[in-house]
């Protein structure tokens, strides 16, 4: 269940990747998959985090 819960939060980031792009673009930094690499592995520890809390969440109620 992990590997698909992971497979649809990068599918939610690449959604906003072109958005991301650009204002790392307005900022003066390129993007490239070697750079991307490490926030995405950030971004699904918190995305499981935040998965895992309102899961938690939702069992309380």
């Amino acid at each position: 269940m992990n590997e698909q819960k992971n497979m649809e939060f990068v599918q939610m980031a690449m959604k906003y990747l072109p958005e991301a792009q650009e204002k790392l673009k307005e900022a003066g930094i390129k993007l490239s998959m070697e750079l991307i690499q490490p926030f995405m592995d950030l971004f699904l520890k918190v995305m499981n985090e935040a998965y895992e809390l309102g899961k938690k969440e939702a069992l309380k109620e």
